[in-house]
């Protein structure tokens, strides 16, 4: 006699009524944010603590999430910011030797929803026709959902537009940084450059991997608040600043990051953006930025310089873009996306003071990029030299 199915203990209901169950895991409860789709094979522990998730549920178009449990040392912040997880298959007991936890444990202990038994396919291809729709992710271990409530809370959520999320993720304090990276058999290499460059880090969202990839160059980083005025970055005599990556609306996190990175443009000191900090930079030069459809989220994202021709593979994650046709003259357009065209680096034409829309520093991801990091030392290098 065949047994009955198990009940679903997970459900997702997008706004549009479209609902699908599942089987749930990690925390209970339930959690309204925007539906994306990631595209990584792996670094599924990276991305849940990317800042820049925030206010969003991801589903991997990877069957295999969780194989590979987790560890501390690859958390990009403090805890998980994704608001939960959708995968196909539910998360296997992992199989590797930096592994201490099961993904569903950590999960659980950081207060993430998780849900497997997905069709992730058929999800990510309605993500791509109609967009990143709003819905409700909810995990009931006894089964019981009012489905017609869960609808209605995900057509009343306002989205990511006009949401500054920046100043929720950031840093409240001032902090040093002088940690490396990782390097074999597990450690992360401290800073040993004699006269390291003084860079300040705006802390919009950021990783933990761009910090170290700022100590690799040479760099004794100062993290600083989204908020940080001009008179907060100049007391600490910075050679260089870092624009970091983050959540929501650019345009809403601008009311009070664009004023301050406009006071830094007229002291011709090297800036370096990336992602939510390429996005600052570009309003702060008379740019503007719109809402994509679906975003870019994964670590196989074609993107071609475009001064010399050559192709990258990317790690990207945004929901917003710049608009290259608003880009203003002397503001030069170095590198587009060869998925859509939309822009995804600028330089200001003669000076120090450049952004690109991916992650350099992958983690997880691709390295091709890396380069940057070594374009931005070599600014503040050549400003320390007077040339």
């Amino acid at each position: 006699m065949t047994a009955p199915a198990a009940k679903p203990t997970a459900c997702l209901a997008l706004a549009d009524g479209t609902i699908f169950m599942g089987h749930g895991f990690g925390a209970t409860g339930e959690v309204v944010a925007e539906l994306v789709f990631n595209t990584a094979m792996t670094g599924y522990q990276e991305i849940m603590t990317d800042p820049s998730y925030a206010s969003q549920i991801v589903t991997f178009t990877f069957p295999h999430i969780g194989n590979t449990g987790v560890t501390e040392q690859d958390d990009e912040s403090a805890d998980p910011v994704a608001s939960g997880i959708v995968v196909k298959w539910d998360p296997t007991e992992p199989s590797n030797w930096r592994s201490t936890a099961r993904l569903q444990e950590w999960m659980q202990r950081r207060g993430r929803l998780g849900m497997g038994g997905v069709d992730t396919r058929r999800l990510t291809r309605a993500i791509r026709q109609q967009g990143s729709p709003h819905v409700v992710l909810a995990h009931d271990p006894a089964g019981e959902f009012d489905i017609p409530a869960l609808i209605a809370r995900a057509r009343a959520w306002k989205g990511l537009v006009g949401l500054d999320l920046a100043r929720e993720v950031s840093t409240r304090q001032s902090y040093r940084w002088q940690e490396g990276m990782w390097e074999w058999p597990g450690e992360f290499a401290p800073l040993t450059e004699p006269n390291p460059f003084k860079v300040v880090a705006i802390d919009y969202g950021a990783k933990r991997n761009i910090l170290r990839s700022l100590v690799a160059i040479g760099a004794d980083v100062t993290v600083l608040p989204a908020t940080a005025t001009t008179e907060d970055i100049l007391a600490h005599n910075p050679e260089g600043v870092f624009l970091s990556n983050g959540p929501g609306d650019p345009e809403a996190t601008g009311e009070y990051a664009v004023p301050m990175i406009r006071d830094l443009l007229d002291r011709d000191m090297p800036i370096f953006g990336v992602c939510l900090g390429h996005q600052m930079l570009a309003l702060a030069l008379g740019a503007r930025t719109v809402k994509m459809s679906h975003g870019h989220h994964g670590a196989n994202h074609p993107v071609r310089e475009t001064k010399t021709g050559k192709v990258e593979i990317t790690s990207m994650n945004h929901g917003f873009a710049v608009d290259s046709q608003t880009l203003p003259e002397g503001v030069a357009e170095t590198h587009v996306s060869l998925f859509d065209g939309s822009n995804c680096g600028l330089a200001v034409t003669g000076r120090p003071v450049f952004s690109v829309q991916y992650h350099p520093e992958a983690s997880p991801g691709p390295q091709d990029s890396n380069y940057l990091f070594a374009r931005f030392a070599s600014a503040m290098r050549e400003r320390r030299d007077g040339v």
